[in-house]
């Protein structure tokens, strides 16, 4: 249960900085930014494991947070192409 809570709140934080960044992007509640940040940070991932496996039995990738917000950015941006509306 705690690491749904934690997932939440930083995908939070993550879509938060991500729609800071993005010019133009929509300003949405909590829940819908946290799905942002959540989504992203699944889009991140694999964009992480593309160049480099993270060492065996550790629990995050070193460039998970940053790349989390680089998935968040890609998913509003593809957003911003299809006029999607949050």
């Amino acid at each position: 249960m705690l690491h749904l809570i934690w997932s939440i709140i930083v995908g939070f934080f993550v879509g938060w900085i991500a729609q800071a960044i993005m010019p133009g992007a929509y300003h949405t509640g909590f829940w819908v930014t946290a799905i942002i940040g959540i989504v992203g940070s699944l889009v991140g991932g694999l964009i992480a494991r593309l160049f480099s496996r993270p060492a065996p039995g550790s629990l995050f990738h070193p460039a998970g947070f940053l790349l989390s917000i680089v998935g968040a950015f890609i998913l509003l941006f593809i957003a911003h192409l299809v006029n999607f509306k949050f």
